[in-house]
């Protein structure tokens, strides 16, 4: 697994394109606190691997930062605009999200890409072909009658990422969008979201438990371990190669 994106970002850089910007970023529920953040940016054409093991609070902050949590304290701007209880809509709607489950509704193919389109208030004209464009490019076009409901694993998977490629989001967070996946399924996707990825330039937040995955498309790295961020830099100053062998530990253990 070579990672084609392990290229220097200059901070100059970063900062002036900056999409989405956190600050002092905390969850507490209950009496457990679930993350604290002191800062997080993500930039346009940056790809961020949020990695950790299993309940270290990634998914918390990735629907925080997507807008569908609120923090218990801290901050987040999207575009420099400061998110609010009543800009929440309108800001979330410059973002896509695709989780694990693909979450789809009793309707065809077609009628799953298109629905975000709509609740958008895209021109139906406009919506149909950019539906098609997204499912022409995951390989699915062929399925657009199809119920959603009798699809397999990893085609239901290319049509939530279709959902979410055909909104044209600035922000993509994907939340472990491979892990049910099967093998073969699974690298096909890492190198074609890879790809387009590349392509679009799209910010995304890329969030997993399996370090393998990384190098497919990530330019940098953040580890997290009980809600804390202990680790960040490029892909190799994390795993040490643009190759990571599945031998080597993950970057959470201590060695």
């Amino acid at each position: 697994m070579i990672n084609r994106n392990d290229r220097p970002i200059s901070a100059q850089a970063l900062s002036a394109q900056t999409l989405l910007e956190a600050r002092d970023l905390r969850l507490v529920l209950g009496k457990r606190e679930v993350f604290n953040v002191p800062q997080f940016t993500l930039s346009t054409g940056q790809v961020v691997a949020l990695v950790g093991p299993n309940g270290a609070g990634k998914t918390s902050l990735l629907l925080t930062l997507a807008l569908l949590q609120h923090p218990s304290e801290g901050s987040i701007h999207f575009n420099g605009i400061l998110s609010r209880r009543e800009n929440t809509l309108q800001l979330r709607r410059q973002m896509a999200v695709v989780f694990q489950e693909p979450l789809l509704m009793e309707d065809t193919v077609l009628g799953n890409v298109l629905i975000g389109l709509r609740i958008r208030g895209v021109p139906a004209p406009v919506a149909r072909e950019r539906a098609q464009v997204w499912l022409e490019r995951l390989g699915i076009a062929h399925l657009k009658n199809r119920s959603a409901i009798k699809l397999s694993g990893g085609e239901a998977q290319r049509v939530n990422l279709a959902r979410a490629f055909a909104l044209k989001p600035h922000v993509l967070f994907l939340d472990e969008p491979f892990s049910a996946l099967d093998y073969p399924t699974r690298q096909a996707l890492l190198e074609e979201i890879g790809e387009i990825l590349s392509e679009t330039k799209i910010a995304t937040l890329f969030v997993t438990h399996d370090y393998t995955e990384v190098p497919y498309f990530s330019h940098s790295v953040l580890v997290m371990v009980g809600g804390r961020i202990i680790k960040n830099g490029s892909v190799t100053e994390i795993f040490g190669d643009v190759t990571v062998p599945r031998r080597i530990p993950a970057p959470w253990k201590v060695v």
